[in-house]
């Protein structure tokens, strides 16, 4: 008792000596291993036995408990380089035993869990995925699988995932699951050396790199995997994450197909789709917009044009037969009304003619058009042409590119090395610079309505990009009721997938086109954090609520985010649903947030600081009737006088003159006096109280834009806060709360005893010493030892040897 039994080569035989520094087992023979000597450990890192006519005798040997270089349970240890131990006496160990042990370690395998409709493509045994990539190769022995949906990987520590420490765990996407849309680059490692992997490959690479596009970084080393099954999963997974798709080849069909006979849950939570005339009717009454602007269904069956939705809403005065003409293109489409009247509108351009018959028809077409929009003294329009005086397409694509190589860290050595560079790295990629310019042009737009009084027509190519994303911030801005979840999911709706943003296209599902890939909508996203940072108590909603809903872009069973159009998800769900059952297929909505979170884990994504509007009485609400919607937006400035009016009119003539006598991209810049206006309205504001049911304006100076850390920087160890950051401070704050409302609870129902004060609330935020400042996405992680000195330094100190004598000197800063 208390020995184990070492299996060792004997010498002369292939290498087991000064291979072995502790107890091995019958598959590795000697090597390290973590097994019990007795047999085949299912983390053995070691390829299979060899058919027995070609395997080696081997001699059985007990190595003393104490045996050097164990390592725990599923962790393998690539080191070595010590001779092994003589054996102190000598032990036989039955082939029916180990038979047994083998059977055991079967009856352990992690299972895979497939979705309805999802199939197993390809897989492979014996991998490695690496705890941490570095001069340490620690790892978890497992299989490494591609389905039509995802690559997983399955390995021994599977009851660890389910452990009650993961708090925040997805129902659909697990901890070790990367759905195929998510992949972003695939790597192979040749001879140490990294290249990326694409189409048909001659050699097969040692290690797999996957960089995916939620920023999370995935090692696997298939040296001991057989060769024809690394061949297999590698050419599997390039193929379909890197080849072109058909749409019709998305899961989300195949998803929708098979969960038919499914219940179909409806629960909206009150979350206008805007799919039918009822609803933009709703929302021309709820912003006070039904007196100047009128819902229309002249494109039904999407008759005039597939980019439109089938309802939306043009000003009363035009004519809906003139809306057919150009299919939709310059008809100033509603937005969203101002408390004053003012609108906010959005146009898609003409397409440019050289014919000047044709170009003629246009110039009449639209001075016709801006006619009914543009009627001073009472309304007058302020243009804004996105497409030339703003942000292009490229920049967004080229910033983002550059960002997010800061969060695709490979090993913690690399982390430390550009540690030192980090800012100047994050300034070069100017992605921050893109943030604080779309916060200053929402602002200046909000300026026009709020101080001006203006009709604000936001202009572009197809209306399907930048506009959708200045609308969207304008109207988070302005109005107090898209700062609530519903709210803010209604605008979603309304802006981005029925105002027919290209999102198929924008996050390249099919993978068709890199140059068409352009994150326009998570630009969005960081920007609605950055109001939810500075502003925490105005918005319903968490960061957490952003992050996961960034996550939710690549899940193919939710149609949200994976149609170019309203009408490219109609026609293709219709022929599809054309089957012998005659049922149509049932898609899911991302805003269903039970298929991916169990309740528990849904309290994360509602923040318990907002500050909720109170209720008025009835008769506080007839006295305030034509009052209420103007006090929606404090701090208000005082209205711009006859002059200033009539030099905006001056500029919207000299606009008209511009549209009639040129292409409609011509348009004025902005001028000096206009950036006055601005800067006063925006010091202003930030000058007074902060109403959070009114107008909410950013601070936009440098060093107030800030890294959304939680999305960027939660698969990250290194650049964790231990017991610290934002959630600690939340934390203290739920558990008063909860403890407040218990004990209010408890007062209420009169209920005496000791037992009463014990609150049962059931809060996931745990002891802040026990959270890391990248909850809810993972608690303590793995400690990083910061160097002393930055890692760029450590060539000038010595070899490496030098190094590993020194290691034991460094201080690890991770525990002060």
């Amino acid at each position: 008792m208390g020995q184990r039994t070492e299996w060792v080569e004997p010498a002369g035989l292939g290498g087991a000596s000064g291979v072995s520094g502790g107890a091995g087992c019958g598959r590795c023979r000697g090597r390290r291993c973590p097994g019990d000597g007795r047999s085949p450990s299912r983390q053995c890192w070691w390829p299979p036995p060899l058919p027995e006519p070609e395997r080696p005798p081997l001699l059985p040997r007990v190595a003393a408990s104490q045996g050097g270089g164990m390592l725990g349970k599923g962790v393998v240890g690539g080191g070595g380089g010590t001779k092994a131990p003589k054996p102190s006496f000598v032990s036989y160990v039955r082939p029916e035993e180990i038979h047994t042990n083998e059977k055991e370690v079967t009856e352990k395998e992690v299972t895979l869990h497939l979705l309805p409709g999802e199939q197993l493509l390809c897989e492979a045994s014996t991998v490695l995925k690496y705890v941490q990539e570095d001069s340490c190769q620690r790892g978890i022995y497992g299989k490494l699988v591609c389905t039509d949906f995802k690559i997983a990987f399955l390995g021994d520590d599977e009851s660890a995932l389910d452990n009650d420490e993961t708090q925040f765990k997805n129902k659909v996407i697990g901890e070790n699951d990367i759905t195929l849309h998510c992949v972003d680059q695939i790597y192979g490692v040749f001879d140490e050396k990294k290249k990326t992997l694409f189409g048909q490959l001659k050699k097969y690479p040692e290690k797999l790199i996957i960089h995916c596009k939620d920023l999370r970084v995935f090692h696997f080393c298939l040296r001991y995997t057989k060769e024809e099954e690394v061949k297999r999963i590698v050419s599997g997974i390039i193929h379909h994450t890197q080849a072109p798709k058909l749409l019709k080849r998305l899961f989300l069909f195949s998803y929708a197909a098979a969960a038919r006979n499914s219940t179909a849950t409806h629960p909206k939570n009150h979350t206008v789709m805007f799919e039918t005339l009822q609803d933009w009717c709703w929302e021309l009454e709820r912003t006070k917009g039904n007196m100047k602007y009128k819902a229309v269904r002249v494109n039904e069956g999407y008759q005039v044009s597939e980019r439109l939705p089938e309802y939306f809403v043009v000003p009363t005065p035009l004519p809906e037969e003139d809306v057919p003409r150009f299919q939709g293109h310059g008809i100033p489409m509603w937005c969203w009304s101002c408390h004053n009247g003012c609108a906010l509108l959005k146009m898609s351009a003409l397409p440019k003619e050289q014919d000047d018959a044709v170009l003629q028809v246009q110039k009449s077409f639209l001075d016709g058009v801006y006619k009914t929009i543009h009627r001073p003294p009472y309304e007058i329009v302020k243009t804004e042409d996105l497409s030339s005086s703003f942000l292009s397409l490229q920049d967004i694509q080229t910033a983002h590119s550059k960002f997010k190589q800061l969060f695709l860290i490979d090993n913690s050595t690399e982390f430390w090395d550009t540690d030192i560079k980090w800012f100047s790295l994050l300034e070069s990629s100017s992605w921050l610079d893109i943030i604080r310019r779309c916060l200053k042009k929402a602002i200046e737009i909000t300026e026009c309505l709020e101080a001006q009084n203006m009709n604000v027509l936001l202009l572009e190519e197809n209306a399907s990009d930048l506009c959708c994303l200045i609308s969207s911030l304008v109207q988070v801005m302005m109005d107090p009721h898209c700062r609530t979840r519903v709210g803010f999911q209604s605008l979603v709706q309304k802006e981005w997938i029925m105002g027919g943003h290209c999102f198929l296209d924008r996050c390249n599902h099919l993978r068709q086109s890199d140059k068409e890939e352009v994150p326009v909508f998570l630009l969005f996203l960081d920007c609605v954090w950055q109001l939810v940072h500075q502003h925490p108590p105005a918005f319903e909603f968490t960061e957490t609520y952003l992050t996961v809903l960034s996550d939710s872009l690549y899940i193919p069973i939710f149609s949200t985010f994976f149609f170019n159009s309203p009408h490219q998800k109609d026609t293709n769900m219709g022929r599809e649903s054309q089957d012998i059952q005659g049922k149509p297929l049932n898609l899911l909505t991302v805003w269903d947030w039970s298929v991916q979170f169990e309740p528990k884990a849904q309290t994360l994504l509602k923040n318990p600081l907002y500050v909720e509007k109170p209720k008025l009485d009835k008769g506080q609400r007839k006295g305030m009737r034509f009052k209420h919607q103007r006090q929606l937006s404090l701090p208000l400035t005082q209205s711009k006088s006859s002059p200033k009016r009539g030099f905006f009119r001056e500029e919207t003539d000299h606009l008209i003159k511009n549209l009639l006598g040129k292409r409609i991209s011509k348009l004025i810049n902005s001028s000096d006096e206009l950036q006055d206006n601005f800067r006063e309205f925006y010091d202003s504001w930030h000058s007074k109280p902060t109403d959070y049911h009114g107008l909410l304006l950013p601070h936009i100076e440098g060093p107030e834009i800030k890294v959304w850390a939680q999305r960027y920087l939660r698969w990250i160890p290194e650049a964790q806060i231990l017991g610290g950051g934002r959630v600690a401070t939340m934390s203290k704050l739920l558990e008063m709360m909860e403890e407040v409302q218990s004990l209010q609870e408890k007062i209420d129902e009169r209920h005496h005893g000791q037992v009463a004060l014990q609150a049962e609330a059931s809060s996931l935020l745990r002891a802040s010493a026990r959270l890391s400042s990248l909850f809810p996405f993972a608690l303590l992680q793995r400690h990083s030892s910061k160097p002393v000195l930055p890692t760029s330094g450590w060539k000038a100190l010595g070899d490496e040897e030098d190094l590993a004598k020194r290691e034991d000197e460094s201080v690890d800063l991770g525990d002060l």
